[in-house]
């Protein structure tokens, strides 16, 4: 329980079934900087996009962009809100 001892439902709560996809860390941040750099390429070239400005970056400023992305972004979201989904789910 919290600290003041409210009960918080989890969005999992509200479903019959969740699925958990168990990867080894390594692998997802391998996936992550391997699609960034592939988008980079691809989807990051529509001059409309967000993501524009990446395609416009040398590869290995792209690449620490897609680092430093997955450290204080990605990794940080996998381990807080992530992992801790692993023991709700009913199949891993």
């Amino acid at each position: 329980l919290p600290k003041d001892g409210k009960i918080v439902p989890f969005l999992s709560d509200f479903f019959d079934f969740a699925i958990y996809i168990d990867a080894d860390e390594k692998l997802i941040h391998q996936w992550y900087i391997q699609r960034f750099m592939r988008l980079r390429e691809t989807a990051f070239r529509n001059p409309d996009s967000f993501f524009h400005r990446y395609s416009q970056l040398s590869e290995d400023a792209a690449r620490a962009i897609a680092e430093g992305l997955w450290a204080n972004i990605n990794l940080k979201n996998l381990r807080e809100n992530i992992l801790p989904t692993r023991a709700r789910a009913d199949l891993i």
